[in-house]
C-alpha cells in the first residue's frame, strides 16, 4: 500500500493552505472509523512476526526489523480501550514517521484515504468517553470519524522531558524587559502542557488556545486592548480542528492589525513540504516537534529585543 500513498502525495499537498487534510482510515475493533493524517503514514503491512521483552511497555506488543530498522509497535486498539491485537494474524501494521521517529500502530484493518475538511473537525464531546486520545471528531458519510492523537499515544510509551540548556536559560533572562507575551495555539493537550513548561523555563508569559479559530479570537480580541495585554509571538501546531496551523498565518497575515506579529509553525509532521508551506503561507520559522533546545532558540530569536 505503500506505493499508492506515495504516487498520491501531490493531491494531498495541494490541499494544505486550505484547510483540508489527508486522512487514512482504519478500525480497531468494530464499526468505528479512526483516522491518522496521510503524512504521518510510510507503509501500511500486514501484522509481522513480532520480538518482545519482559521490560517492554505495556502498550507496545514487540519490535520488528523494518528495512534494516528495529522499530516498536504500539498495539493501537489496546491504547484506545479495544481488545488488544498483537497475537490477531489478520491485524494491520501503520509504520508511521513523526516527532522525529519512526513507530509501529497495530490497527484491525485499513480502509481507505479520504480528504477532510478542517472546519467541520471539532473537538470530541467528553460524553464520547475518548478521553484525550482523540483529538478531533467529524462526519464522513453520516458516520462518526474520530481522529487519533497519536502523538499522545506515543508520549505515553515514550515521556519526553522539557530540559534546556542554562546557556538557553540565561539568554531568556537577559531579555526580560518589556511585555513577552506567546500564544501557544495546539490541540493536543500533551503539546499545550510540554510548551507551557518550555515557556516557563525561559520566564515567558504564555497563552494557550485549542485550535486555530480560537487563537484567531484571542489575537483579534487582545489586538483591541492595551499594548501590555497583547501577544508578541504566536507558537502553533499545524495539524488542528476548526483551523489548522497553515490557515490560521494565512489569517494573521491578512490581518490589518495582527499582520506584523512573528509566527513559528511546531508540528510532529517534518520535512521539505512543511518548509515550502512556511514560506507559502508566511511564517517566520518551523521547527519539527519536540526539541525544547531547538524551540528556545528560535522564540528568543524571535521575540522583539
Amino acid at each position: 500500500m505503500a506505493r499508492p500513498l506515495l504516487d498520491t502525495v501531490d493531491t494531498f499537498t495541494r490541499l494544505a493552505g486550505h484547510n483540508r487534510v489527508a486522512m487514512l482510515l482504519f478500525r480497531l475493533g468494530d464499526r468505528q472509523a479512526f483516522g491518522i493524517n496521510v503524512f504521518k503514514v510510510r507503509e501500511v503491512l500486514r501484522r509481522p512476526r513480532l520480538e518482545r521483552m519482559p521490560s517492554m511497555h505495556e502498550l507496545v506488543s514487540g519490535s520488528f526489523d523494518y528495512r534494516g530498522q528495529t522499530i516498536p509497535v504500539i498495539d493501537l486498539a489496546a491504547a484506545m480501550g479495544y481488545p488488544p491485537l498483537a497475537a490477531v494474524d489478520t491485524a494491520h501494521l501503520i509504520v508511521t514517521e513523526f516527532s522525529r521517529s519512526v513507530q509501529g500502530f497495530l490497527v484491525s484493518d485499513v480502509d481507505r484515504i479520504v480528504h477532510v475538511d478542517g472546519a467541520q473537525m471539532a473537538a470530541p464531546p467528553p460524553a464520547l468517553g475518548y478521553g484525550s486520545r482523540v483529538n478531533a471528531v467529524t462526519r464522513l458519510d453520516g458516520d462518526l470519524l474520530a481522529i487519533v492523537d497519536v502523538e499522545q499515544v506515543l508520549a505515553a510509551v515514550n515521556p519526553q522531558q522539557v530540559e534546556i540548556s542554562d546557556k538557553v536559560q540565561q539568554a531568556a533572562h537577559g531579555q526580560r524587559a518589556g511585555n513577552r507575551r506567546v500564544l501557544v495555539v495546539d490541540d493536543s493537550l500533551v503539546a499545550r502542557t510540554q510548551l507551557a513548561d518550555l515557556f516557563r523555563k525561559l520566564d515567558l508569559e504564555c497563552l494557550l488556545a485549542k485550535d486555530g479559530a480560537e487563537g484567531l479570537d484571542m489575537l483579534r480580541s487582545l489586538a483591541t486592548g492595551p499594548a501590555s495585554e497583547q501577544v508578541n509571538l504566536v507558537v502553533s501546531d499545524i495539524e488542528m480542528p476548526s483551523m489548522d496551523g497553515y490557515a490560521l498565518t494565512r489569517a494573521i497575515r491578512e490581518d490589518a492589525q495582527l499582520r506584523g506579529l512573528r509566527v513559528l509553525l511546531h508540528s510532529s509532521l517534518s520535512g521539505v513540504f512543511n518548509e515550502a508551506m512556511v514560506a507559502r503561507v508566511g511564517a517566520d520559522r518551523f521547527i519539527a516537534k519536540f526539541q525544547p533546545e531547538v524551540l528556545a532558540t528560535a522564540v528568543l530569536d524571535l521575540l522583539p529585543a
